[in-house]
């Protein structure tokens, strides 16, 4: 009873009810922006016409159409997807440092890529989904199992040096691959960390998977509450915390292997985003969740506006910009959990 008062002392619902609607309302407004900006710069009025009064002859429109609005669709859906993964990650393993990059699933996402491009480049987008699945899967299995080895509790400390040397391991393996294989040109894509070539094919094939694996996890964010408190309380509570964790990483695998699929190794975004979501909502997921999945979209588009921008023609990776946030977040993070031991 006492827990769940302190739940609700420290749950802001007005706050994130703000989030999600001005949140919403902001995304919509970047999102004109993020069409309009580029190698070439486009008027909002040009943009306007192609979304609403499209001109098959005019090449704005085609660029608009064909490149840029699959863009910052794109951008929107992989910052949703790696936001809710680190914020899930976060509240099952009650661990600040949890995100799908530093605990290995990125990097196994990208070395079934890798596989799939020396051992079955036919393959189409859909099927890539899947492998990226697996090797998100294989990635979150490694870590789990070399940071238990010693057959103590696993802490956040020891999940992130896991992480880190599962993912040096995958990604010493993709780059292998690569190099035997010649697929250098074919995998920088995914290691820079770019939606540049986005197809409508491709986000047609990863919507189901997201939408499906958002509603999931809504519907699991009351269950990850209780759980985020203690295994011993939410059983105590009557959760039944082995499926709601078999559930919850079913969710984030997908997640961060469709994000991974889509826009490569980007790191960082599944840290930042839920720690700054609980800090402006509080601890309830019924919240961060949704919360984060628009505060995500939304730094993601602004990170791959900035990636256009900074340094015309060129476009900088967008997992460079969020490295230049998220090793400084990742230190404090760090530092601040150490205090707490």
């Amino acid at each position: 009873m006492v827990k769940s008062k302190q739940i609700k002392m420290n749950t802001r619902p007005t706050v994130a009810k703000f989030i999600l609607s001005g949140g919403i309302l902001l995304l919509l407004i970047l999102a004109l922006f993020g069409i309009a900006v580029g190698a070439a710069d486009i008027n909002l009025s040009t943009v306007w016409d192609a979304l609403f009064h499209y001109n098959s002859t005019d090449t704005e429109h085609q660029i608009i159409r064909s490149l840029r609005v699959p863009r910052v669709i794109a951008d929107m859906a992989i910052g949703a997807a790696f936001a809710v993964a680190g914020a899930i990650m976060q509240g099952i393993t009650r661990n600040p440092l949890a995100d799908s990059g530093l605990l290995g699933l990125n990097a196994g996402s990208t070395f079934m890529v890798a596989i799939c491009f020396a051992f079955m480049p036919w393959l189409s987008y859909n099927y890539l989904i899947l492998f990226s699945f697996v090797g998100a899967a294989i990635g979150a299995f490694l870590v789990f199992g070399v940071s238990s080895i010693a057959g103590s509790a696993m802490s956040p400390t020891r999940l992130v040096l896991a992480g880190a040397a599962v993912s040096s391991l995958l990604t010493a393996l993709s780059e292998g691959l690569a190099i035997y294989f010649q697929l250098s040109q074919d995998l920088a894509f995914w290691y820079a960390g770019g939606v540049a070539g986005v197809k409508w094919s491709q986000l047609a094939a990863m919507w189901p998977w997201l939408l499906g694996a958002l509603i999931a996890a809504i519907l699991l964010s009351k269950s990850i509450t209780i759980l985020s408190l203690g295994d011993d309380i939410a059983v105590g509570l009557g959760e039944k915390t082995t499926f709601v964790k078999i559930a919850s990483m079913v969710v984030v695998l997908i997640l961060a292997g469709l994000a991974v699929s889509v826009v490569g190794p980007v790191g960082f975004i599944g840290l930042i985003v839920p720690h700054l979501v609980r800090f402006l909502v509080g601890v309830d997921y019924r919240w961060i969740i949704p919360c984060s999945a628009v505060v995500g979209a939304f730094l993601t588009l602004a990170a791959d506006i900035v990636a256009r921008t900074i340094n015309p023609p060129y476009e900088t990776p967008i997992s460079v910009i969020f490295a230049l946030i998220g090793v400084p977040f990742f230190l404090y993070v760090a530092r601040k959990e150490r205090r707490n031991l």
